[in-house]
């Protein structure tokens, strides 16, 4: 039977960066992944000169966990930073397109907002602080400082845009911290921002950059730092606790053991794989959903489309009523994303605001994006290129109570020793939250190690600081 210090389950890139970080320590590791290719749902794919992301598309190099990571794999060659032709934000309204400027005050000088929620939202600055031991969602939080109509036309469609979620249904306190950080220091967010500029000072920094070929390259550079210590095509069956520390039975594959278990699956897989060891943690991970989401990728030829296409994309607040939660102008984005004199557009459908949606067979999928495409961009005739990924489960949504939910699942994990877990649902989906998460984690592992034969040392479970971790990122 063979015998390693860690067994990583689940090949994404929460699972990749925790074993790389491992392996530089100096641990013997394997990660085992249950589908043909690692990467998770970071899926970057070439098709006749496009490039479609399957998943996330940017990465936010302001990160410095994921930054030291990228450069640690030598993949600055390689990155590549919005294009010039981004210089709007766009949302819906009334069933067109409506620009607005990128810096934070624009939405006062914009027309999207009407003169009485312009008003209201500039009136923030004097509004009284919240309680700072409720649990509000982003509707509430920006319902009661901004008014109703910012919070349903702009932070409505932004969370549906970054989380396919439901503002409604989103606690402030776990997606938007700073938000609510800002509140409760200076009393106001305008207050905030704009102290933070006069003063010389600047918002956290925030490089949206890809790479040439996607955001998949991080997974695949990960993967091969590892080489063989990857083994995909392997489900695991069952872990057990033993004295030792565990056995994983890995079917037909045969079984492992492993001083420690570092379980980086989707909430729901790692709930199953919990409940045998720790049924208390598992309860945590049952009650996180994932409503199916739904990417639509379409390639035009420039001469089809009448929009400039001079933004990251547009997001649709829920009251417009529309199928589609927005959309992304990935060739304005970044270069090589589309042959020359082609355009490429990315469409999300689906999540937390309509998941049956999501589910709707592709070419209904597809049709239902031209027609959209042809009202707001002006998009004529048949697509050059279309496209279709369904994820039976998307991304996980951070109801009221998630962070409480997080410490839940962190405590019952103290009573087991050796077993780990990290992934999207503890720290954030984005993948710098993912990395900075995995990293911590290795630490923890690795402290948990080398101590292991005197006692079992508590980890601080999924919420450490981000970016702390002394383990080095890679070899």
């Amino acid at each position: 039977m063979t015998a390693v210090d860690v067994v990583v389950i689940g090949g994404g890139v929460s699972g990749l960066t925790t074993a790389n970080a491992l392996g530089a320590a100096g641990h013997s590791v394997l990660v085992l992944e249950r589908q043909v290719r690692p990467g998770g749902n970071a899926i970057s794919e070439r098709i006749g000169g496009f490039l479609m992301e399957h998943g996330p598309s940017t990465v936010n190099l302001g990160m410095k966990g994921v930054a030291d990571l990228a450069d640690c794999l030598e993949l600055g060659n390689q990155r590549t930073n919005l294009g010039p032709e981004v210089r709007k934000r766009y949302l819906t309204k009334g069933g067109r397109l409506v620009g607005i400027g990128i810096h934070p005050m624009a939405f006062l000088t914009s027309g999207y907002l009407t003169l009485a929620g312009r008003a209201r939202m500039a009136a923030e600055i004097w509004q009284p602080r919240g309680n700072r031991d409720a649990i509000e969602t982003v509707a509430e939080f920006g319902r009661r400082r901004f008014g109703a109509e910012f919070a349903e036309r702009v932070l409505d469609p932004l969370v549906a845009g970054m989380f396919a979620g439901d503002a409604r249904r989103t606690e402030l306190d776990f997606v938007m911290p700073a938000l609510a950080q800002m509140e409760r220091v200076h009393g106001s967010v305008i207050r905030a921002v704009l102290g933070a500029r006069l003063s010389g000072g600047r918002m956290p920094a925030r490089q949206m950059s890809s790479w040439r070929d996607g955001i998949g390259t991080l997974p695949q550079a990960l993967a091969r730092q590892l080489g063989h210590a990857v083994k995909p095509g392997v489900t695991v069956r069952k872990i057990t606790r033993t004295s030792q520390g565990f056995v994983i039975d890995a079917g037909d594959r045969g079984c492992l053991r492993a001083r420690a278990v570092v379980i980086a699956t989707q909430p729901h897989v790692a709930a199953q794989m919990l409940a045998q060891v720790a049924p208390a943690a598992a309860e945590s991970c049952v009650r996180i959903e994932a409503p199916p989401l739904a990417v639509v990728f379409l390639g035009y030829r420039r001469d089809q489309i009448a929009h400039p296409l001079d933004g990251l994309g547009y997001l649709t607040p829920g009251c417009e009523g529309r199928i589609i939660n927005g959309g992304l102008f990935c060739s304005s984005m970044f270069a090589g994303r589309a042959p020359a004199g082609h355009v490429a557009i990315s469409a999300y459908i689906g999540g937390a605001r309509a998941p049956d949606h999501a589910r709707l067979p592709a070419k209904t999928l597809i049709g239902i994006v031209q027609g959209e495409l042809a009202g707001l961009v002006g998009a004529r005739g048949e697509p050059v290129l279309a496209r279709v990924r369904q994820w039976p489960r998307g991304l996980p949504q951070f109801q009221p109570g998630h962070s409480r939910l997080v410490e839940l699942f962190a405590d019952a994990l103290r009573d087991m020793p050796g077993l780990f877990v990290t992934g999207n649902y503890l720290r954030g989906v984005s993948v710098g939250a993912c990395v900075d998460a995995a990293l911590d984690t290795a630490e923890e592992v690795s402290l948990s190690l080398g101590q292991m034969a005197k006692a079992a040392i508590p980890h601080a479970g999924p919420g450490r600081v981000a970016g702390t971790s002394s383990v080095p990122p890679c070899r």
